[in-house]
C-alpha cells in the first residue's frame, strides 16, 4: 500500500516537472518581445483610454510612438507635460502641442429657437433626431439639447444651459467623444486659443431660416465683407471662419445683423443646481 503511494507521489511530481519545463520552455520559445520604450511610453500617459489621439486606448498610442508611427504630442490629456516626458523616452524634441477643445456649433437656446410641437419621448438625441420631424426644434440642424454629448463625456466637459449643450474650455481635452455622440453633427474640435464662432450651421435661406430660430446665420456676408483677414466666408449661405486665419478682432460679430457670430466664455461651468 505504501509501495503504491510512493509511485503515485513519484509520478504525479515527474508530471509536474515535465509540465513546468514545457511551460518554461514554451514562454521562452512563443514570448512577445516588448519594446522597452513601448512601456516607459505607456506608463507617461495618463491612462484615461479616451480614444481622442485616435488610437484604441492609451496601450494603442503607446505602441504607436515607439514605433515611430505617432508623435510625442500625440495624447490630448496629457497635453504637454506628458509630451515632454515621452520625448525624452523617445529621444526627441516635443513640439509643443496646440491645446484645443470641442465647441457646439449653435446659438439656439430656448429663448431663440421654436419649437414645432411638444415633444415627449425619450430624453435622447439620437431617439428625438429619428422621430417625424427629426425632433421637436424648428431647426433640423440645432443642437437637441437632451445631453448625449453630456452622458459621454469623460472630464465632465459638457453640459446642456438653456436647451442647448456649452462646452467648459478649461475642462475639455479634445477627446472627440462628445463629437462622436451627437446625431446631428455640430460639435468640432477647435483651437483653445479661438474665441469668436459662427454659432449656427443651418443652411436654409430666408423665411424657413428665420421662422426656425431668431439668431440663424441669413448669409448676408457682412462679416465676409468686414473682415480684413480674409478669414471669413459664406458657404452654403452659412458663414464660416478660418481659423488658421482669424485674428480674433472680432469685428465680423460687430456688423453681423443677427447676432450669431459670438465669443467664447472661458470656462463656460456648470450650471448651478
Amino acid at each position: 500500500m505504501i509501495t503504491i503511494v510512493i509511485i503515485s507521489t513519484v509520478v504525479v511530481a515527474g508530471c509536474g516537472c515535465l509540465i513546468g519545463l514545457f511551460l518554461g520552455f514554451s514562454a521562452k520559445k512563443f514570448a512577445v518581445e516588448t519594446d522597452p520604450k513601448e512601456e516607459a511610453v505607456l506608463e507617461a500617459l495618463p491612462g484615461n483610454n479616451c480614444g481622442g489621439c485616435g488610437f484604441p486606448g492609451c496601450s494603442g498610442l503607446a505602441a504607436a510612438i515607439a514605433k515611430g508611427e505617432a508623435p510625442v504630442n500625440q495624447c490630448p490629456v496629457g497635453g504637454e507635460p506628458v509630451a515632454e516626458v515621452i520625448s525624452q523616452i523617445m529621444g526627441v524634441s516635443a513640439d509643443a502641442a496646440e491645446k484645443k477643445v470641442a465647441y457646439v456649433n449653435c446659438g439656439g437656446d430656448c429663448d431663440k429657437a421654436k419649437d414645432k410641437y411638444e415633444y415627449h419621448g425619450m430624453m435622447d438625441c439620437a431617439m428625438a433626431a429619428n422621430v417625424p420631424g427629426g425632433g421637436p426644434k424648428a431647426c433640423a440642424y440645432g443642437c437637441l439639447g437632451f445631453g448625449n454629448c453630456v452622458k459621454s463625456c469623460p472630464f465632465d466637459a459638457i453640459h446642456v444651459i438653456n436647451g442647448i449643450a456649452h462646452v467648459d474650455h478649461e475642462a475639455c481635452k479634445a477627446c472627440g467623444k462628445c463629437v462622436d455622440a451627437c446625431p446631428r453633427n455640430i460639435i468640432d474640435i477647435v483651437p483653445y486659443k479661438q474665441k469668436w464662432f459662427v454659432s449656427c450651421v443651418s443652411t436654409d435661406k430666408g423665411k424657413s431660416l428665420m421662422d426656425a430660430c431668431s439668431v440663424g446665420c441669413i448669409g448676408c456676408k457682412k462679416c465676409e465683407k468686414e473682415c480684413h483677414f480674409d478669414a471669413i466666408h459664406v458657404e452654403g449661405n452659412v458663414a464660416k471662419i478660418d481659423y488658421e486665419k482669424c485674428k480674433n478682432c472680432g469685428m465680423c460679430a460687430k456688423v453681423c445683423p443677427r447676432g450669431i457670430i459670438l465669443k467664447t466664455e472661458v470656462p463656460r461651468k456648470k450650471p448651478a443646481s
